[in-house]
């Protein structure tokens, strides 16, 4: 399976929104509960933040390339997850 990674921070409410979309998306579908997420806090992380090139968070990127960052809506995260099973 491809590598999910998440970059995120503790306190920003649009990740945490993102995280609850996942889990919803997750509950729904099948297929997106065997996606497993690298979930990389960036200020506790940063040289492997500082390696991707994103400016907004939350920002998801599969096998190294930037599929979404910023605000989350539940079709852009469904994107992502599509994305990580195809």
């Amino acid at each position: 399976m491809k590598k999910l990674t998440m970059f995120y921070l503790e306190n920003c409410p649009h990740c945490r929104r993102a995280y609850s979309m996942i889990e919803e998306l997750k509950s729904q579908n099948q297929k997106y509960s065997n996606v497993n997420i690298e979930l990389v806090e960036e200020s506790k992380n940063v040289q492997m933040a500082s390696a991707h090139d994103y400016y907004y968070v939350p920002a998801f990127f599969l096998d190294g390339e930037k599929l979404f960052e910023g605000v989350p809506s539940i079709d852009k995260i469904e994107e992502v997850l599509k994305k990580a099973t195809a």
